[in-house]
């Protein structure tokens, strides 16, 4: 007898859900998906996707159901809310909050969805929008190993490595590790940036001493090319990155560590954000910096 298909269900189609949802119909899955905003789901109803108006609606029926959004308190909505997720999953799937969140929160919601007889996993990404979409996404997972080989060909249609970081909640401290790492390398760029236009140097050569030196990252590449062509269509809001510096703070006061390059990297995109940057890309964190 056939075995039936693994049904998915996407809660959040942002920068990053979006794509996700896109990778796992051209895999095959049926997917069922719910946004905030209707139009984001009904552009995917185009390609497949069976759009659901609630979370609740969205997991019935589903084996494996993911979410993607913005922060702990859009997380408890669409998964503990009256029409959440958890009231309707079915006994024995597997719940993956995909969201860049706290430890604490996943803690809670990995009891939650023991309660209701789910599997759980915490396995937030690395990678822009253009790795989702591509699928090469790598995912940072935290939880039982049997769990994560139930869910692997769910995680693999999206992304190029799966990384198991070990118990609940690992997953969610090394992205807020890795977005404070990469939050901190930002906010010197812009300060670099900034002290390379006032002092009158040739940007363009100057930039592509650091970049092929020791600070010549992957990110710092990327991102200085959008800073110079002053592009910030979004590939990671501002603000979303203000806020994982926000939670890395204080994952790190919850072990008395004092991260005080986090703490200045946030500043930093506070200040563009009450310039009036937070929709934008992280890029943008350079404009308040800047001189006409």
């Amino acid at each position: 007898m056939a075995t039936s298909p693994t049904r998915v269900a996407v809660l959040g189609l942002g920068l990053m859900g979006g794509g996700m949802a896109r990778r796992l119909l051209a895999a095959g899955f049926p997917v069922s998906v719910f946004n905030r905003s209707r139009a984001k789901a009904d552009a995917l109803a185009a390609v497949g996707a069976k759009v659901a108006a609630t979370p609740r609606e969205a997991a019935a029926g589903a084996n494996v159901i993911l979410s993607m959004v913005a922060d702990d308190t859009a997380a408890r909505t669409v998964w503990l809310g009256p029409d959440g997720a958890l009231a309707a999953a079915p006994r024995g799937a597997i719940a993956i909050d995909s969201s860049t969140v706290t430890p604490g929160w996943i803690r809670e919601l990995a009891a939650a969805s023991a309660g209701a007889g789910l599997g759980f996993l915490d396995a937030p990404v690395t990678g822009s929008r253009s790795h989702a979409a591509a699928g090469e996404l790598t995912f940072l997972v935290g939880g039982d190993a049997a769990v994560l080989e139930r869910a692997r060909p769910v995680l693999a249609a999206m992304s190029k490595a799966i990384v198991h970081l070990g118990p609940v909640g690992s997953g969610a401290l090394i992205k807020l590790i890795n977005n404070f790492v990469c939050g901190v390398q930002l906010a010197s760029l812009a300060e670099a940036l900034a002290l390379i236009e006032r002092s009158g140097l040739e940007r363009d050569a100057a930039l592509r001493v650091l970049a092929d030196g020791a600070p010549g990252s992957p990110l710092f590449k990327a991102v200085s090319a959008r800073m110079t062509a002053r592009d910030y269509t979004p590939n990671f809001f501002l603000r979303l990155m203000a806020k994982d510096l926000t939670y890395a703070v204080a994952a790190g006061a919850e072990k008395s560590l004092e991260l005080a390059t986090a703490q200045t990297a946030l500043a930093a995109f506070q200040r563009a954000i009450a310039a009036g940057h937070g929709d934008k890309d992280i890029a943008a964190v350079v404009e308040p910096l800047r001189r006409g």
